[in-house]
């Protein structure tokens, strides 16, 4: 069987189980385009792996995820007979590490929800109304920015306060309660988008451009970007990542576990709380939280102190 066919059979197989599988798909067939799909799978060399590998730069994390791609590919291929064995090197380098989120501190979370109400997005169609909608939805709600985007006015139910958030990551659906301030801002939005035309009808995005079409991932990243320059907020750590819209999300999760060692709760016991509030598919994606910064750190030592120290009332 030649390459790209044995690819697409793999493809198939993987999101018949359920998996998206979209980067992983794009990265194989990328693989096939370069050096033919059409030779047999036992015809790709060592060689035409670690060029592709290699790439034209350093070492990043994507060389990383194009060895998992098509090691993965290549277990399959062997199994099914396709294959009689793999051409991945088994000397791969570590890749480096990665560095973690930027989280955001309550200072610069005032200034920039402030901020929004001097800044124009410089966007014909996106509104600072729906700018702020956005931002409180991946904050307050921890939403991923896809899923905040492609919720329905459907989707937003007011009267309970609880959010549908659909097809999200690994295909799973969940469903996210508010709370009332941020219920407050969807009621108020909602009033704003209701004279905004539906174009899907009720089944029409919750967050819209002031036309009622979609909000477009690029259209929200070039403004947020604006934002944060309007807000004076960059970053001045090298050890992590720029601030961005996605980092809303962790610093949700980072200030919830913060307030939670403050108040004294069982942090262990509500961690599995908070996983599946964020929609993580695995507790460790969570934990990671538990050492994303030092004010976290501190009051995780704090109330390490005061268990050791005999102050424990659970």
């Amino acid at each position: 069987m030649n390459l790209l066919e044995a690819m697409n059979r793999y493809i198939e197989w993987q999101r018949s189980h359920g998996a998206k599988f979209e980067t992983s798909a794009d990265t194989l067939l990328l693989f096939a385009k370069r050096i033919d799909g059409e030779i047999d799978c036992d015809a790709v060399t060592r060689s035409q792996v670690l060029a592709f590998l290699a790439g034209n730069g350093p070492l990043t994390r994507y060389r990383e995820n194009k060895y998992c791609a098509l090691a993965g590919f290549y277990r399959y291929a062997i199994s099914r007979g396709y294959a009689s064995s793999s051409p991945l090197p088994n000397d791969e380098p570590k890749p480096p590490k990665s560095r973690p989120p930027y989280i955001y501190s309550r200072d610069e979370l005032c200034r920039l929800f402030s901020a929004i109400e001097t800044f124009q997005p410089y966007v014909v169609q996106l509104d600072s109304q729906t700018m702020h909608t956005l931002l409180v939805l991946l904050y307050g709600a921890a939403l991923r920015g896809g899923e905040a985007r492609s919720l329905t006015v459907d989707d937003v139910d007011l009267s309970a306060a609880v959010l549908t958030v659909r097809n999200a990551k690994f295909y799973k659906s969940r469903l996210v309660a508010v709370g009332p301030q941020l219920a407050d801002r969807l009621r108020s939005y909602a009033e704003i988008r209701a004279n905004r035309p539906l174009p899907q009808g009720q089944a029409s995005t919750f967050l819209a451009n002031t036309d009622g079409t979609p909000l477009h991932e690029d259209t929200a990243y070039n403004a947020f970007v604006r934002l944060l320059r309007h807000a004076g907020i960059e970053s001045t750590d090298d050890s992590r990542q720029a601030p961005r819209l996605h980092s809303l999300r962790h610093t949700f999760a980072v200030h919830r576990l913060t307030d939670w060692y403050r108040q004294g709760a069982d942090v262990q016991r509500l961690l599995p709380v908070l996983s599946t509030y964020l929609g993580h598919a695995r507790l460790r994606h969570t934990q990671v939280y538990l050492s994303m910064t030092p004010e976290l750190l501190h009051q995780a030592a704090l109330r390490f102190e005061r268990y050791a120290g005999g102050d424990n009332d659970e």
